[in-house]
């Protein structure tokens, strides 16, 4: 479905949609929890079923975290690599449940694996959109030293995305970490500035640059909330809007 198609009730009918590899483990903390994935999958057929195209990008922190283990001794590009093919689990095990509950998908990666996923090639990625399928976009930027997050506003730029929207375990942007300070305020509505002046720590300050400099909106909202990320293309006041 192309965006000439999508229906007028959305606010935005092109979403990237970035999910933490954190967020796959759920009370785990490590490797995959079936049934949040599982729920994750229901949000996403939700939104397709809309008419929204989304676009995906999951972080591989369930698995391996390159910038976490490079501290622990090892070399910062090996690590990073490692992390990125995390990343391609994680993408594959989602594109699983997602075609199972009938979604079309494809999963595009920064690194060239033909045998597992399609490289990642923009044109090809946007006919995928037309076509109504879901993309799931793994092995961020294909470079050490970038994040997913960076990589996930990246594609977002590049597929034409309207909003970025950050599925987090809390309810938006916080002055501080809720779950640690009862006190922390809560942000309805924050620039892409005071969040670098304020290093509120959203999304690493490369990604945060590059969304400002694209005039690319960004909502952080809870991904356990179900109906949220339905409510937010709709355009309804959901989490935090960044801009």
């Amino acid at each position: 479905m192309s965006d000439a198609d999508a229906p007028a009730a959305l606010k935005y009918p092109r979403v990237l949609l970035k999910v933490s590899g954190e967020a796959l483990a759920g009370e785990k903390g490590f490797g995959f929890d079936f049934e949040t994935i599982d729920r994750l999958a229901d949000e996403i057929v939700g939104v397709v079923s809309m008419g929204a195209t989304v676009g995906l990008v999951i972080g591989g922190g369930n698995i391996v975290r390159g910038s976490l283990i490079s501290k622990l001794g090892m070399d910062r590009v090996s690590a990073d690599y490692m992390g990125m093919l995390g990343t391609v689990i994680n993408a594959l095990a989602v594109q699983d449940i997602l075609e199972r509950k009938g979604i079309e998908t494809r999963v595009m990666t920064a690194i060239r694996m033909e045998e597992l996923a399609e490289p990642f090639i923009r044109r090809r990625a946007l006919r995928h959109f037309e076509k109504g399928r879901t993309v799931i976009f793994a092995a961020g930027t294909g470079n050490p030293y970038f994040s997913t997050d960076t990589a996930a506003v990246l594609r977002a730029i590049q597929i034409k995305a309207n909003v970025i929207i950050k599925a987090t375990s809390v309810d938006g942007v916080y002055s501080a970490d809720p779950k640690k300070d009862p006190d922390a305020r809560f942000f309805e509505e924050i620039s892409y500035r005071d969040v670098m002046v304020q290093e509120l720590g959203v999304m690493d300050q490369t990604a945060v640059t590059l969304s400002k400099e694209n005039a690319l909106p960004l909502i952080v909202l809870n991904i356990h909330k179900t109906g949220t990320i339905a409510r937010a293309i709709r355009g309804e006041r959901v989490g935090t809007l960044v801009r």
